[in-house]
């Protein structure tokens, strides 16, 4: 018999300024690790204003994490010290694997009439992988899948399997599934997940209800009162929903259409030591990859 996910906890996105004063809403960060393991963070930065965002991201490190970065709308200039060079447009997303050292810069773009709306999520690595090759993958938005279900959901798989159909993200540490949904209004979407994997959803746009475990429209019919606060909390956007375990996930749209990243994880269960855009297990072992970007010697392959 499966069990319905519950809600755990409800965070707001709170505004910050990050790298030469990028203006974001971040929605989960140093403060609520290990809560969210193997995830670190989670920023969505969302402007039509250019001077929030056009200083962007300029050199700097990384080591023993992953950076994520989906792109809605403009396009993010990325360059490394591998010799990468490339863009990021509407629609694509970049894994890049920070493994043993890379040194980085991601410098956004608006949209002819300024636009910018992008996130990046930040995935822990395991003491075995936090000094494996870095790496790339660059995924473009033709590449990734739209699985169309039967009640009108609409799901752009970049990692994990839906329906049969296989995101290109494969062969991940954390064993991750990233999802782009989107759920017609009054609709309701149940879907099969991981039973002890971390599972998070980040509401893009649109209000919902994420612990039904029902199709919340029959309400009627099995005399629960829909609107119980307790049960069916109604969340909107630029928030973020944590679940309790369970192997399966039930959300309803509002009265309007709702979209939302759904993401989980292997949990990696070891000690977290993180300063700035490092992250290893023990202070001992941060403090020597920063004498390295000191020293000249923190890059190990390149």
């Amino acid at each position: 018999m499966s069990t319905i996910r519950k809600i755990r906890k409800i965070l707001k996105s709170k505004p910050t300024i990050e790298g030469a004063g990028v203006h974001l809403k971040r929605a989960f960060g140093f403060n609520q690790v290990p809560q969210l393991d193997p995830f670190l963070l989670l920023d969505d930065f969302h402007s039509d204003n250019p001077d929030d965002y056009i200083k962007g991201f300029p050199w700097h490190p990384h080591r023993g994490i992953e950076t994520i970065t989906y792109v809605l709308h403009g396009e993010v200039e990325h360059g490394d010290s591998m010799g990468n060079k490339g863009v990021i447009h509407s629609g694509d997303i970049q894994w890049m694997t920070a493994g043993s050292g890379i040194i980085h810069q991601e410098m956004p773009i608006g949209t002819k009439d300024g636009r910018m709306w992008g996130f990046q999520l930040w995935a822990n690595l395991p003491a075995s992988q936090k000094m494996m090759d870095p790496r790339y993958r660059d995924v473009k938005s033709d590449q990734i899948p739209e699985v169309l279900l039967d009640n009108g959901v609409n799901v752009k798989v970049v990692s994990g399997n839906v329906n049969g159909t296989q995101g290109p993200v494969k062969d991940i540490v954390i064993d991750p599934e990233y999802l782009d949904i989107t759920i017609p209004a009054k609709t309701n979407f149940n879907r099969k997940v991981k039973s002890g994997h971390t599972l998070l959803a980040y509401i893009v746009d649109g209000e919902g209800y994420f612990d039904l475990g029902r199709d919340p429209y029959a309400y009627e019919m099995t005399g629960t009162n829909y609107f119980d606060f307790d049960r069916n909390c109604l969340t909107g956007k630029e928030s973020l929903v944590m679940f309790d375990d369970g192997d399966e996930v039930s959300i309803a749209a509002a009265d309007k259409p709702l979209r939302f990243l759904l993401i989980s994880g292997r949990p990696i269960k070891e000690p977290v030591a993180w300063y700035g855009p490092i992250v290893m297990n023990t202070q001992e072992e941060l403090k020597t990859a920063f004498d390295e970007y000191r020293d000249g010697t923190f890059i190990k392959h390149g």
